[in-house]
């Protein structure tokens, strides 16, 4: 009747189990790497992508990375349903990932992980996620800024106007800085940096606390925000920070095609996702994925005693 949390011991580390949307959520997928140090987690799901952020190799890979953990996902296959992409996710990034909406042939994914990746020399350093925003001024030129919905959110957005430029966006606590230098501009494609902090759902309500540079659909302002997989601009460089409230925070960085980026990317120990050399294809989106759990709401169908 009491759901647990699962752990179990093996000669190759301390492995966790929870299943599909349990991953958005502290308890039990927070409870088991911070307070029950799993090395790697075994995650069964029939995970629907949902562009730009929860498409599952994105948002999976991320939060292994932003849990410091391994996560072994194996999604179900079932492309009427969205549902595709799993992969073998750590630290450092993807060991092995795959992502097929056009057959219904499934995939086994072999790597090899570190079996305790704190213990690894290549273990990603503590993050103070809010420093560098913090520790800058606002870019100027705020006034250019418009709404547009995420699927029920309202987003701040700006667009990026220029090839070149600093940007920022705020929302609520949130402030969103951009620094980028796209290869080329093309008069075909906008992109957008983009802001959220606030409630999302509707049966169940958590809190997001969200930075994205993110490509609209078409050079219409008003089709920011909705699902886009496709790409044709590359970045010589960008670096996203936020003044997150927050520690939990997945950084996500998606290519054109719905593709991963592994070691393309890094961040920064004072919160800077930023591009290693460029980006060696089109840019979808970059994401700072924040999630505040303390300020979600309670579950409307649990009865509190």
């Amino acid at each position: 009747k009491e759901p647990e949390a699962v752990t179990f011991e093996t000669p190759f580390g301390k492995f966790g189990i929870f299943t599909c949307f349990d991953i958005l959520f502290y308890e039990p997928a927070v409870v088991l790497v911070s307070k029950m140090q799993v090395d790697t987690v075994l995650f069964p799901t029939a995970w629907m992508n949902v562009l730009p952020f929860l498409t599952a190799i994105e948002f999976h890979s991320a939060w292994a990375m932003g849990m410091g953990v391994n996560l072994l996902s194996a999604n179900t296959h079932n492309t009427a349903k969205a549902m595709t992409g799993d992969g073998l996710f750590t630290p450092e990034g993807p060991a092995a990932y795959h992502y097929d909406s056009a057959t219904e042939e499934g995939r086994l994914l072999l790597a090899e992980l570190s079996a305790h990746p704190r213990l690894s020399p290549t273990y990603p350093p503590a993050i103070n996620w809010s420093l560098h925003a913090t520790s800058i001024e606002k870019f100027p030129g705020e006034n250019d800024t418009f709404s547009g919905t995420v699927r029920k959110d309202i987003f701040t957005f700006r667009e990026l106007g220029h090839k070149d430029g600093n940007y920022t966006v705020c929302q609520g606590d949130l402030c969103c800085h951009l620094v980028y230098q796209m290869s080329n501009k093309r008069r075909d494609e906008v992109y957008v940096l983009g802001a959220f902090d606030g409630l999302h759902g509707s049966l169940i309500k958590y809190h997001w606390q969200i930075c994205t540079l993110l490509k609209c659909p078409s050079t219409n302002l008003s089709t920011c925000g909705q699902p886009v997989e496709t790409a044709q601009t590359k970045f010589e460089m960008f670096s996203l920070s936020g003044t997150f409230g927050t520690s939990y925070i997945f950084p996500e960085v998606l290519y054109s095609g719905v593709q991963l980026a592994p070691g393309e990317f890094e961040v920064l120990r004072d919160g800077r996702l930023k591009s290693k050399h460029g980006t060696s294809k089109p840019l979808v989106t970059a994401t700072l994925f924040g999630r505040l759990y303390e300020k979600d709401q309670p579950h409307p169908l649990r009865i509190s005693l």
